[in-house]
C-alpha cells in the first residue's frame, strides 16, 4: 500500500490558528531549507489570512513573501487557500478581479489552489477553478465540513460530483472547526473514493481533540494525504503535529517515514519563533476544548477572536459570545463556519451580546441574510431577514451573486494611478481587497526619532530563534519614547 502523504501547514494555517497569523517572512526563511528537504506533499505557504496580515500588521508585500518562499523551497509544491469569489477577503468580487488574482498568484509560483466557498455554493467556485486550470495549475476543490439539521455526509459527498464536473484535480475535506469524528471521516472518504478516482485530502484541527483519530480513520478509508503542522504551531486549534501523527501510525502499513531528527530541529526553531509571538498566542488555543463541538468555531478564528475580544475589553464575555454563535449560525441558514462566515457570525454574536440580539446588525450579516454571499444551506430566520431587508432597502439575491458585480480591473488601475501608486495587476487586486492597507504600504515611512534622553530608552535582549552560520547573533529590542525598534548584531568568527 502506498504510504500516506503529509502536507505541512506551519507556514500558513499553523500560525494562523495559533498565533493570529503574525509570523513574518523573516521568521519563516531560516526553516525553509529543512522543510523543503523533508519531502512533504505540499507546503501551505500563502492565502487565508496571511495576505491581510502581511499588509495590515507586518508591512510586507504578500507577493514578495510568495517569491521569497518559493525561491527558498524549490523542491516542494506550494499551496494556498483561496475563498472562491471572496478571494482572500470577506466580500464577493467581480469575476475579472478573481481571475486577475489567480493569474498573479500563478505567475509568482503558486502550484496548488485549494478553493472553497463558505456556503458550499458551487456557483462561487467556478470562476476561480476555471482560471486555475487555464493557468496550468492544480485546482483542489474543498468541501467545508459541518454538522447541522440540513447537513449530512451524503449531501456533502454529493458536492464532490460538482467539483469533478468543474474538472478539479483533487478534493479536500476541509474540517475547519475540528468536528470530524473517526467514523464520519471514514464514511465520507469512502463515499467520495467510491464515486471518483481523484486524490482525497483530509484537513482538520485538534480543537476538540478528534483530528488525529479522524486522520487515521480517513487513511484507512483510502485518503491520499492529510494536513499536519509542527509544534508549537500545531495541535490545539491547529493541525496535528507531524511527529505526533507519524508516531500514531507506527506499525501501520501506510506509515510514512519523515526524518525525525529534522522535525525535532524544526520544532526547536519554531519554539524560538513562538517566544517572539507570545502576545499573539494563548494557552486556551492549545487545550482540547469539547465545547467546540457545540459552537463549531474554526481554529484560525478562535486565535484571532480571543485577541479581538481583549482589544474590545470583552475578554470576560468570551463564553457568552461563543454561546451566541450557534444561534446566529442557525438564523443565517445553518451556514458552515469558515472564513469569512465564521468571522461574520462571530462578530454578530459579539454585537448581540453587547447590544442585545439583532439590535445592531453588521453589514455582512445583512448581506448573508439577503443572499449576497450565495445560497445558504437552510432557510434564513424570517425575523432576521425582515430586519435585513428593512435596513438595506434592497431585494433578495436569488442568482449567483457575482453576476451582479460589474468588472473592476480597469477602474482599479485608474485608482492606483490617481493615487500615485505602482500600477500592476498585483497591486490592483490587493487594492481591491485591502485599499487602505495597500495604500499605506507604499506611503513613505517616517524616520525613527533619535532618543531624547537616556532615561527614555531601554534595551532588552530578545532570545535568538536560530543561529546564523559564520557568526554569533545578538538581537535587541530598543524602546524609545514608548516605540519599539529591533536590531540584530552579528559578530563574525
Amino acid at each position: 500500500m502506498k504510504p500516506i502523504t503529509f502536507n505541512n501547514t506551519v507556514l500558513r494555517d499553523g500560525h494562523q490558528s495559533l498565533a493570529a497569523t503574525r509570523m513574518t517572512t523573516a521568521q519563516m526563511l531560516p526553516a525553509t531549507a529543512s522543510l523543503d528537504a523533508l519531502g512533504f506533499g505540499v507546503l501551505e505557504t500563502w492565502g487565508g489570512a496571511t495576505i491581510d496580515s502581511c499588509l495590515r500588521y507586518l508591512e510586507e508585500n504578500p507577493f514578495d513573501r510568495l517569491d521569497q518562499l518559493k525561491a527558498a523551497t524549490p523542491r516542494t509544491p506550494h499551496m494556498m487557500l483561496l475563498r472562491g469569489q471572496n478571494i482572500v477577503q470577506y466580500m464577493s468580487f467581480p469575476d475579472d478581479v478573481v481571475e486577475a488574482f489567480v493569474r498573479c498568484a500563478a505567475r509568482h509560483g503558486m502550484d496548488i489552489f485549494r478553493v472553497f466557498d463558505a456556503l458550499n455554493d458551487a456557483r462561487n467556485l467556478r470562476t476561480a477553478i476555471r482560471t486555475v486550470k487555464a493557468a496550468g495549475k492544480h485546482a483542489q476543490g474543498a468541501i467545508c465540513y459541518t454538522t447541522s439539521p440540513v447537513h449530512t455526509p451524503a449531501k456533502l459527498a454529493a458536492l464532490a460530483d460538482e467539483l469533478v464536473e468543474m474538472e478539479c484535480d483533487s478534493i479536500c475535506i476541509k474540517d475547519m472547526a475540528g468536528l470530524l469524528t473517526p467514523r464520519i471521516t471514514y464514511d465520507l472518504v469512502k463515499a467520495i473514493k467510491s464515486r471518483h478516482s481523484l486524490p482525497v485530502i483530509v484537513h482538520s484541527h485538534e480543537t476538540a481533540g478528534l483530528a488525529l483519530a479522524s486522520y487515521l480513520a480517513g487513511i484507512d478509508a483510502g485518503a491520499d494525504a492529510v494536513d499536519t503542522s509542527i509544534v508549537p504551531f500545531a495541535n490545539g486549534t491547529g493541525q496535528p503535529d507531524t511527529l505526533r501523527m507519524q508516531a500514531a501510525m507506527t506499525g501501520h502499513p501506510r506509515a510514512p517515514q519523515y526524518d525525525t531528527k529534522a522535525l525535532l530541529e524544526l520544532r526547536k526553531y519554531f519554539e524560538g519563533v513562538a517566544k517572539e509571538l507570545t502576545k499573539f498566542m494563548s494557552p486556551a488555543n492549545d487545550r482540547v476544548d469539547s465545547d467546540a463541538l457545540s459552537y463549531q468555531v474554526p481554529g484560525g478564528m478562535l486565535s484571532n477572536f480571543r485577541t479581538q475580544l481583549v482589544e474590545m475589553k470583552m475578554a470576560t464575555r468570551f463564553d457568552e459570545v461563543m454561546a451566541e454563535v450557534p444561534l446566529v449560525r442557525e438564523a443565517l441558514g445553518w451556514i458552515p463556519l469558515v472564513t469569512p462566515t465564521s468571522q461574520i457570525v462571530g462578530t454578530q454574536a459579539m454585537l448581540n451580546v453587547k447590544f442585545g440580539r439583532w439590535k445592531n446588525l453588521a453589514q455582512a450579516t445583512v448581506d448573508i441574510a439577503l443572499g449576497k454571499y450565495g445560497r445558504p444551506p437552510g432557510p434564513v430566520n424570517s425575523e432576521l431577514q425582515a430586519l435585513a431587508l428593512k435596513q438595506s432597502g434592497q431585494a433578495l439575491v436569488t442568482g449567483r451573486p457575482a453576476d451582479l458585480l460589474p468588472p473592476r480591473m480597469p477602474k482599479l488601475r485608474e485608482e492606483l494611478a490617481a493615487k500615485g501608486l505602482p500600477v500592476s495587476d498585483e497591486n490592483a487586486v490587493l487594492f481591491a481587497m485591502f485599499p487602505r492597507e495597500t495604500e499605506a504600504f507604499y506611503l513613505p515611512k517616517p524616520a525613527a526619532p533619535a532618543p531624547a534622553a537616556a532615561a527614555q530608552a531601554t534595551i532588552t535582549p530578545v532570545p535568538v530563534a536560530a543561529p546564523v552560520v559564520g557568526g554569533k547573533v545578538s538581537r535587541y529590542a530598543l524602546t524609545v519614547n514608548q516605540r519599539r525598534y529591533e536590531a540584530t548584531v552579528e559578530a563574525l568568527n
